[in-house]
């Protein structure tokens, strides 16, 4: 039972994140905003799903009564890790003008391949011919998924900005595993994060497009539940998921975020999606898979 609650719970995080597309392009793209309202700027749309979770995160801690004290040191470290997680945040959303938000998250989900890379050179962890194999069947995946269509500048810089995702989620991961707060609760560790993220946000967004007003009712409801569900649920539900079914499990069910993400931009902005895209979805998930599988058979 106990293992069942963590597949659910893992179930939820990864599913709830791959729900990010569906909240934010309904703010930033012109074709989805009402008749003569402009689009969101997407230094604003971060401050607020920021600022929702934080807020979220912070009730919790005082609900659970969890202790917030954290020293000079530990401070720097979060600081360095909020501004990692601030930049896979925003370049994930940047990528959505550009490419599918379906194919920017299955990029996006390479990050683990990166993760064991840096294990292996930097952490003495063991090569494994699996990550060779994964390497290449990710790439197939990914070149299968942008198959549609010729080459241009904007698919280019779409799988740019999504790829520099997996650099800055995966170090932020490392991050977390190896630096100096790893032995932080998590609970607090987390609202540091995404307080910090906020007041990122909050400065960037005052240094370049201003913070904008949001009058339409929509556009509070989608900046809500983009903090609630896709930021503040996933994260909570990926500690529990942890808790109750080990890591492996969870890793292993993080794929449910690229086909999250593909069934949303396929089902509500009719993204392209065709077999050729649904192989290509099935190399990643494949690759992503055997990474994860054997490096915790490394571990024991």
């Amino acid at each position: 039972m106990k293992n069942l609650k963590g597949i659910i719970y893992a179930l939820i995080s990864s599913g709830t994140f791959g729900l990010v597309p569906l909240f934010s392009l309904p703010l930033i793209v012109p074709g989805l905003r009402p008749e003569g309202v402009a689009a969101i700027g997407i230094p604003t749309i971060l401050f607020y799903r920021f600022l929702f979770s934080s807020i979220t995160m912070g009730g919790v801690c005082l609900y659970k009564k969890t202790s917030l004290k954290i020293n000079t040191k530990e401070l720097v470290v979060v600081f360095f890790l909020a501004l990692l997680y601030a930049a896979t945040a925003k370049f994930i959303v940047d990528s959505y003008e550009y490419i599918a938000s379906g194919l920017a998250t299955t990029v996006h989900f390479l990050y683990p391949i990166f993760v064991s890379i840096v294990m292996i050179l930097f952490y003495k962890e063991k090569k494994s011919t699996a990550l060779i194999i994964a390497s290449i069947l990710s790439l197939i995946g990914v070149a299968l998924m942008c198959w549609h269509g010729e080459p241009s500048p904007a698919l280019f810089k779409g799988l740019t900005l999504a790829a520099l995702t997996i650099f800055t989620y995966g170090l932020y991961i490392v991050g977390l595993n190896k630096s100096r707060v790893s032995e932080m609760n998590f609970d607090s560790l987390t609202f540091y994060v995404l307080i910090m993220g906020c007041l990122i946000f909050l400065f960037y967004a005052l240094l370049t497009t201003g913070l904008q007003m949001v009058t339409l009712r929509s556009d509070w409801i989608n900046l809500i539940l983009l903090g609630f569900f896709a930021t503040f649920i996933s994260d909570l539900c990926l500690v529990l998921a942890v808790k109750h079914a080990g890591s492996t499990i969870t890793s292993i069910l993080g794929s449910m975020e690229p086909v999250v993400a593909v069934l949303v931009g396929t089902l509500f902005f009719a993204e392209h999606f065709d077999w050729v895209s649904a192989i290509g979805l099935l190399f990643v998930l494949g690759a992503v898979t055997l990474v994860i599988i054997a490096s915790k058979r490394q571990e024991h």
